[in-house]
């Protein structure tokens, strides 16, 4: 069976093996490679196919034999394939691009787009945006390198600015509270993309969305490349219907069900339900809180106020946020901080359980509800927080396994 790798100098985040090897074709690893390392890799041939990444997509170059003509003119390779010995490469960046800029309603044709980074994937992003038509395309980055615009020029420079593409690894795991820019401060601006796919949305891909404007992240992009790579590797052309079928796989295990609500609302009920029918894990984010401080929450309400159990249960969702294939029940009020909000969304859909006032009941073991005059305050104050922050509104009206049903059915 062929072998084939990744290389690259920090891999840990990678899911290209799940990829590949749900194409099933070859086996398919990760190789970490310090930047000395790479030249006596290729030089041993050791291979028979290569994915590129950061930061080696344009330091192979010199160290193929023959070079695919796109990939010549984008400056930039991702896909090596070891011939009898002959290294050749290619740029697979660019299809996956191009489609996933498709998929996700972002337009190129004639508007003015500006790249971050100047990287190999800059490159591609560059080339793309020349094949489907930019007016204008201007590169954009910390140093200035090769002519690009500093960011501290872009409230002058980048007024007409209507697309925005990502190279940059800003807001990738582990830092995904970084954004490269408010994508605010660009008044004309149509449509973002950011390369980076973990986490499944990133800061910026969520700001722009909450300005109601297309925007995607990099985990099609990833798929597309390496269906088109898996072709180079073997001679035969990847499905619609295969890639399909692994993206669809990559998002349900890499992405969250988290249900939103009022205290009392069936969260954690409706919850186990949903990992029951999906096989995903549970956890009840109150639970965790309880694990951490050693006492129940009444407790830490009682005796360290509720600004303390907030800052528990906002280092609680930092934690359970970065992972996927969970379903989430938070807490009545994790929604009054839009950092929680925005870190659960990374990787996760919101889901509103919506009980109306008349179906809750006070308890003893929420503090802020435990009488019906403080659920009815809380009520109005929190409606407009869960619904603000919902991607999918579900009544639970009659049992949990009928709200259960339901969400996996507008799922």
């Amino acid at each position: 069976m062929k072998r084939c790798y990744l290389i690259g100098e920090h891999l840990g985040h990678s899911c290209s093996p799940e990829i590949h090897r749900a194409f099933g074709r070859y086996d398919y690893e990760l190789k970490e490679l310090a930047p000395a390392e790479l030249e006596p890799f290729l030089r041993g041939r050791a291979f028979d196919g290569l994915n590129v990444t950061m930061p080696y997509k344009e330091a192979v170059i010199p160290l193929l034999d023959r070079l695919d003509p796109a990939a010549a003119a984008i400056g930039a390779v991702n896909t090596v394939v070891n011939r009898g010995g002959v290294l050749w490469g290619y740029n697979t960046d660019f299809g996956g691009m191009a489609a996933a800029l498709a998929r996700a309603g972002v337009e190129v044709r004639g508007k003015h787009a500006f790249v971050l980074g100047t990287g190999g994937t800059s490159k591609t992003a560059m080339a793309v945006c020349r094949a489907l038509g930019a007016a204008e395309i201007f590169r954009v980055s910390r140093t200035g390198k090769e002519g690009a615009l500093l960011y501290s020029e872009l409230p002058e420079r980048c007024r007409d600015a209507a697309l925005l593409i990502n190279c940059t690894p800003a807001g990738m795991w582990p830092n995904p509270e970084r954004c490269p820019l408010d994508p605010a401060m660009l008044p004309e601006l149509e449509g973002v993309f950011d390369c980076v796919y973990n986490p499944l949305r990133t800061r910026l891909v969520l700001l722009a969305r909450s300005l109601g404007l297309p925007a995607a992240g990099g985990l099609e992009m990833l798929v597309r490349q390496a269906a088109l790579a898996c072709a180079l590797f073997t001679g035969e052309a990847v499905s619609e219907e295969l890639t399909q079928r692994v993206l669809r796989s990559l998002r349900r295990q890499r992405e969250n069900l988290v249900l939103i609500g009022m205290p009392g609302a069936g969260k954690t009920t409706v919850g186990r339900l949903l990992a029951q029918k999906t096989g995903m894990e549970f956890v009840d984010l109150d639970e965790e809180i309880v694990k951490t401080a050693g006492k129940p929450i009444p407790d830490v309400f009682a005796e360290r106020g509720e600004a303390a159990f907030r800052e528990l249960e906002a280092a609680a969702v930092r934690r359970l946020s970065v992972g996927g294939g969970r379903v989430l029940a938070a807490g009545g009020g994790t929604v009054l901080r839009a950092e929680n909000v925005t870190r659960l969304k990374q990787n996760g859909r919101l889901i509103l359980l919506d009980r109306p006032l008349s179906a809750l009941e006070p308890s003893p073991e929420r503090p802020l509800g435990d009488t019906a005059e403080k659920l009815a305050a809380l009520y109005e104050a929190r409606a407009p927080l869960y619904a603000a922050a919902a991607d999918l509104r579900v009544p639970n009206r009659g049992s949990p396994e009928e709200a259960a049903a339901l969400i996996l059915t507008k799922l």
